[in-house]
């Protein structure tokens, strides 16, 4: 070969080398994404995985982009691999497909609002208008369609007008983008959003064609009744009143005239997004396309007596026990907890068991010209309201209910100035999950100890909302602002109940109240939350200190001072209420798909693509091949200098090196310590021997 021929010899090896070296810089970037996605996605299953634990409160959002995240980077994983192996693997991409379809399934909301007129009277709708006109107004419908109990006429505002009113007003994406940017945990960041949302739809105009057919439905309205009168607006959407009450969530107005229903049914709509209606219906695993607020329009009642039937005791269903609670006036005091109610227990055949009277010092009564008003009761001490013959037609509606819905049911009523019942809602009624647990420690023969020897007792009376028991520090709220600050595992000990205390219902060992009632909107969400809840206390924000360590015995109405070991240990086998609730067995069904490793064994012969059941799988295959591809692709380049190198440097593992910039001496085919110009690479070294 004459001079020339060697220099062009050289030169094309030369070529060849940086060729094969620029080849191996952009196969290592591949390798180096393969690996970090790997990390991602493992990283993001281990959280997924952790909230399966049942101690973290997570919305459906947080599925949704974490899945969306996992996701993505096994497709990164799957892409990269193919183009370093010359798509080698390329069928991953459909078994990839098809696992992320399974997981769109359980992930898709499949509710479909039916379109309707804006306003359908009650006398048209039955059980099959929940999409149509709500949880609420459908079951009033059914009472009054189909069992012939008597509830107040009115119309429904329908989801089809909703569904109208924010896309004609285009409010869909706007609120869309809020919801999904908030954290549920941080309550500043829900109240913010809230507010924002709510002022988005009060400052919007109802489509004229909404405003005129609910002034159309009024006239109507009021020429069956014969008169012109006054309404009720109550929040009607389409999960409401249904196996998750909603209860107190969302806003009603009472004695509201012709003039204010339009603003009114505004202000219903907007209450869809308060801050605790937000948190309940993400920690219940409700997608943001359920959440439809139709409203019902109601002949208003004007009630001398009103209240909240139990057609079961929920702390003890196997009593054949009805409990009625009754206030003089509007029965917005028992459902908010202001006032003790009457309580008649009547059992199931008839016989009146027991009156106790209550203590209510105020009323609320309908203003002429609309809204209602609050006046003052002489003496606390109230009278029976009730007659003998009421509380029994009572007690038979209960049972009619309960029967036709076939589960306890939790009622609404009230009495007009001329003696007449009406049923106003009728929703299932929680249980307490605590049952169970007594149940199981009935059959070992355990006994309840009451009270704990050893321990101080602070306070021991009260009526028990959720049994249960709580340990932590007492959190004495003095106004509604100081919920922003709950810590994490306090005991909530306040004046009286209140639905807005859902929100740190998540964080709350136990709830302690002075006034209350076991049938209001509260303690149904204690009981779905499981949160051991006492009220009636009467003087528990009195004697029990802020921050002072305390024990809540909410099952036999004590509070201990300190930390009662025997009696937490006692209720250990509680149920974790948030295991029950449907996002927590969305996540479940989700991780189904995700989480599980069925390719173990690199060295089996089912260590196969078509064997990828889950993501982890995936990323477990894609993981062994990346190796084998990165460390044995250049056994194809026989005439190369460029290749993986085995390190000879007396350690106890296996060590190829690719050289990929001048870390290594090259034309070796060993390397040994002394080979490596890599500086991070000796220190390695070095630290392994």
């Amino acid at each position: 070969m004459n001079f020339f021929g060697f220099f062009k010899h050289k030169k094309k090896k030369i070529e060849e080398r940086e060729k094969l070296k620029q080849l191996l810089k952009e196969k290592y970037l591949y390798f180096q994404n393969i690996l970090n996605e790997n990390n991602h996605a493992l990283s993001i299953m281990a959280d997924l995985e952790e909230k399966l634990s049942g101690e973290y409160i997570f919305d459906i959002h947080y599925i949704q982009s974490n899945v969306e995240a996992v996701s993505k980077a096994v497709l990164e994983i799957i892409k990269n691999l193919n183009t370093l192996s010359d798509g080698k693997y390329s069928e991953l991409e459909k078994i990839y497909a098809q696992i992320k379809e399974k997981i769109e399934k359980i992930l898709t909301s499949k509710i479909e609002i039916p379109k309707t007129d804006f306003t359908l009277p009650i006398e048209s709708l039955d059980q099959n208008s929940v999409l149509i006109a709500g949880g609420k107004i459908a079951h009033l419908a059914e009472l009054k369609n189909i069992l012939q109990i008597p509830t107040p006429g009115g119309f429904s505002i329908t989801s089809y007008a909703f569904m109208q009113f924010l896309e004609k007003a285009q409010l869909k994406k706007q609120i869309s983008e809020i919801l999904n940017n908030i954290e549920i945990n941080k309550i500043d960041e829900l109240n913010a959003a809230s507010k924002k949302i709510q002022e988005l739809i009060l400052n919007s105009e109802i489509p004229r064609e909404i405003e005129d057919s609910i002034k159309l439905a009024y006239e109507n309205l009021c020429k069956k009744l014969n008169k012109k009168c006054m309404v009720s607006i109550r929040s009607s959407a389409i999960h409401e009143d249904s196996d998750f009450s909603f209860a107190g969530q969302y806003s009603s107005f009472l004695n509201v005239p012709e003039e204010l229903i339009l603003q009114s049914y505004k202000k219903v709509v907007a209450s869809l997004f308060n801050p605790r209606a937000i948190f309940y219906y993400k920690t219940k695993g409700f997608f943001e396309t359920e959440m439809v607020m139709a409203v019902g329009v109601l002949s208003m009642v004007n009630a001398k007596a009103a209240g909240v039937i139990y057609s079961k005791n929920p702390n003890n269903p196997e009593s054949d026990h009805i409990i009625i609670n009754a206030v003089k006036g509007l029965g917005k005091l028992v459902v908010d907890g202001t006032v003790i109610p009457e309580t008649y227990i009547v059992s199931r055949s008839g016989e009146i068991i027991e009156k106790i009277p209550g203590k209510q010092n105020k009323m609320l009564i309908c203003k002429e010209h609309g809204d209602i008003e609050e006046i003052p009761l002489p003496g606390s001490i109230s009278q029976i309201s009730l007659s003998d013959e009421q509380i029994l037609e009572l007690s038979k509606f209960a049972i009619k209910i309960e029967e036709y819905y076939k589960c306890p049911q939790d009622i609404e009523w009230a009495i007009d100035e001329q003696d007449n019942i009406f049923i106003l809602q009728a929703r299932p009624l929680k249980i307490s999950p605590l049952k169970l647990v007594e149940q199981k420690l009935f059959k070992e023969k355990k006994v309840l100890p009451t009270p704990v020897e050893g321990y101080r007792v602070l306070l021991n009376k009260g009526i028990t909302a959720c049994k249960g028991v709580g340990y932590g520090k007492a959190f004495i709220l003095t106004n509604e602002e100081q919920l922003n600050d709950f810590p994490e595992g306090h005991i909530l000990v306040a004046r009286h109940t209140n639905p807005k205390y859902v929100i740190v219902m998540n964080k709350a060992s136990a709830i302690v109240t002075d006034v209350g009632s076991p049938t209001g909107h509260m303690a149904s969400l204690s009981r779905e939350y499981n949160v051991p809840t006492l009220i009636n206390t009467e003087i528990a924000t009195k004697i029990i200190k802020h921050g002072q360590e305390i024990t809540v015995d909410a099952t036999n109405c004590l509070i201990y001072e300190g930390k009662v070991e025997k009696l937490i240990e006692f209720f250990k086998e509680q149920k974790q209420p948030f295991k029950e609730t449907l996002i927590y067995k969305t996540l479940e069904k989700v991780l189904k798909f995700i989480v599980p490793l069925y390719l173990v064994d690199p060295t089996s012969e089912d260590f196969k693509p078509e064997n990828c059941k889950t993501f982890h799988d995936i990323t477990r295959f894609c993981h062994e091949m990346v190796m084998h591809e990165m460390f044995t692709m250049w056994n194809q380049y026989e005439e190369s200098e460029v290749h993986a190198v085995p390190l000879i440097a007396d350690i106890p593992i296996g060590v190829l090196v690719l050289d990929i910039e001048g870390g290594l001496k090259e034309g070796i085919k060993k390397a040994t310590p002394n080979d490596i110009y890599s500086i991070p690479l000796k220190a390695i070294l070095k630290g392994m021997r």
